[in-house]
């Protein structure tokens, strides 16, 4: 079986308080986790026996600090640049008109409106996590790639699979460093292409509108559920070249993110398959 690197989203700070501050129980838990979730679909359901199909999760959430207590914050309670990240994603949900003063009131009771309280709280985890990414200076951003590039050096995967803001991690550490070459990224239900919060403040910066696919990956796929409010836009080859194939999907329109759905959904198995043999 080839080896599979896996790179985490957002919310997984509570894997590294619950292993007792620990990088390596952090990112064993959520191997543990993601392995399960693919057994589902690659197993048709069969009775998971502790079948390993990732070798490891690139575990970056302890370095972005925590954000996450016994529930995500209100948005109200947001710090100044996830309120900013916040304005600035939801307003490619629904027009939010200029500015921050009386936005984040409107924009928070139009999302309960359309997708319930559980789409405020996705906001609590997404927008300030995104923010300490992106943050100026870059030291947060800096680290969270190496600690990616460490793990894909270290494996020499031939497929890495990134989900959410670990999928412009994974791209942007894919970029920078000079590492072995990945047969296969696979994102699902990425950001990357998501305007005035992260697309133009890639790294490389983006020419003329266009992103390109990373030249040591030799092939990339992305998932997209239609639903998921992350991956906006859900096709990326509207802004990345470079892209072999765009998958859609329709999880859940309450669980419109997670990686269980993505992972379990079975969407996976085609690419997966032949690494797994």
């Amino acid at each position: 079986m080839d080896k599979i690197v896996g790179v985490h989203g957002i919310g997984k700070y509570h894997y590294y308080r619950d292993a007792g501050n620990s990088v390596a129980g952090a990112a064993e838990a959520v191997r543990g986790k993601w392995d399960r979730y693919l057994h589902r679909a690659l197993s048709c359901g069969a009775p998971y026996t502790r079948e390993r199909y990732i070798t490891e999760i690139a575990y970056y959430a302890h370095l972005l600090g925590e954000h996450e207590k016994e529930a995500a914050p209100a948005v109200r309670d947001m710090d100044l640049p996830a309120q900013e990240v916040f304005v600035a994603w939801a307003g490619q949900l629904h027009p939010v008109g200029e500015g921050l003063t009386g936005v984040l009131h409107r924009v928070t009771g139009w999302l309960l409106e359309r997708l319930q309280s559980k789409a405020v709280d996705f906001a609590g985890l997404f927008c300030p996590e995104v923010a300490a990414y992106m943050a100026p200076g870059g030291e947060a951003r800096a680290k969270a790639r190496a600690a990616v590039a460490e793990v894909i050096e270290r494996n020499r995967p031939k497929v890495v699979v990134a989900h959410s803001l670990g999928s412009v991690v994974a791209y942007e550490t894919l970029w920078a460093d000079p590492g072995p070459e990945v047969e296969l990224l696979i994102t699902l239900g990425s950001p990357l292409g998501m305007r005035n919060v992260i697309f133009e403040r890639l790294s490389p910066t983006p020419v003329n509108g266009r992103g390109e696919r990373p030249p040591r990956v030799r092939r990339w796929v992305n998932v997209a559920d239609k639903d998921d409010i992350v991956a906006i836009p859900p096709e990326l080859g509207r802004y990345f070249a470079g892209i072999d194939r765009e998958v859609s999907v329709n999880l859940d329109w309450l669980d419109f993110h997670s990686v269980e759905k993505y992972l379990g959904c079975g969407a996976l198995n085609e690419y997966l398959g032949p690494y797994l043999a």
